[in-house]
């Protein structure tokens, strides 16, 4: 294995993204180039933009219909049509064919760029303007010299297109998981995305959890530290103020491999269980978990068994 690999194996908070871009066909006739990006490890491979067989999906109107390939039935996603623009027509459009959430799906593209390995502190988070301007479909902001690109939420982007991904009713279903009755089990939730970060808070919340949400994996771990702290005045274990972190993998400033390792390498606080919960969570992907501590992984949108997982983790941490 190469250094260049190990580096985004091992926790430091790195992450290569590829970036595309659209062109937009503006009402006056011209031409407007938007730069867009995506995680590398959601990337099968780029392809030419292939003959549709299949019929457009009742869905969204971006969903362009389906094609074969190698014996594969794959949707196609017009990604311009999907933010509301006007893609400029291209002989040389290309497709980005992703899996992420246990799902392949391809975003048609004006074109593709390369890839960039960046540190999530290069990565900021989306300001108000941005996210109304996109309907919160931006996740994170990179600047360089002359473009900025914008990382898109892809897992918001799907479950538009299929709703069998909603995790807002996978959520219905996993509140009948109850947690033993007395003081309530304390959870830290850290999450970018505050449709998810809600999501999963209030699930638990019905579920008889004291939820904290925190927006990224810095915040998380300055709320940690703030914990840690209060343990050692009250001379308490640090299980006493909070029971277990859930944590997504891509997050601004700080990443949820990069959060695991610090709480693992700690000496007080490596005693919490932390669960990873992320559109990242597969087979090929999973020992990069591991490899950090993570007590345990689990894929998106799966809340039922994420909630079941939570309360397996506190009680056996209680001894229960």
């Amino acid at each position: 294995m190469s250094q260049t690999n190990i580096l985004l194996e091992s926790g430091t908070n790195e992450l290569e993204i590829i970036e595309f871009y659209i062109d937009e066909q503006a009402s006056d006739g011209s031409t407007y180039r938007g730069y867009y990006g995506m995680n590398v490890a959601k990337v099968l491979e780029i392809i030419r933009r292939p003959t549709i067989t299949g019929v457009p999906s009742k869905h969204h109107p971006a969903a362009l219909g389906t094609f074969n390939l190698r014996g594969k039935v794959l949707p196609l996603v017009d990604l311009a049509l999907w933010l509301g623009k006007s893609l400029t027509s291209s002989d040389a459009l290309k497709v980005i064919v992703s899996e992420f959430s246990g799902v392949v799906t391809a975003f048609l593209v004006s074109g593709v760029t390369r890839i960039h390995r960046l540190s999530w502190s290069q990565v900021e988070a989306p300001g108000r303007h941005v996210q109304s301007y996109s309907s919160d479909s931006i996740t994170g902001v990179v600047r360089f010299e002359d473009r900025i690109v914008f990382i898109l939420d892809m897992e918001k982007i799907i479950t538009s297109m299929d709703p069998n991904l909603d995790m807002g009713k996978k959520g219905e279903k996993a509140i009948g998981t109850q947690v033993p009755s007395g003081e309530p089990d304390h959870v830290l939730i850290a999450d970018d995305s505050a449709s998810i970060r809600n999501m999963i808070g209030n699930t638990l919340e019905k579920a008889g959890y004291r939820v904290t949400r925190t927006a990224s994996g810095r915040e998380a771990w300055n709320v940690l530290l703030g914990y840690r702290r209060d343990a050692e005045e009250r001379k308490v274990p640090v299980n006493d103020i909070v029971q277990l972190v859930i944590s997504d993998i891509e997050m601004p400033e700080m990443d949820g491999h990069t959060l695991t390792r610090n709480i693992k390498d700690d000496s007080i606080l490596q005693r919490l269980p932390v669960v990873l919960f992320s559109s990242l969570i597969t087979d090929a992907l999973r020992h990069k978990g591991e490899s950090v501590g993570a007590d345990d992984q689990i894929s998106k949108p799966d809340l039922p068994m994420l909630t079941e997982r939570v309360a397996g983790l506190i009680a056996k941490t209680r001894g229960r």
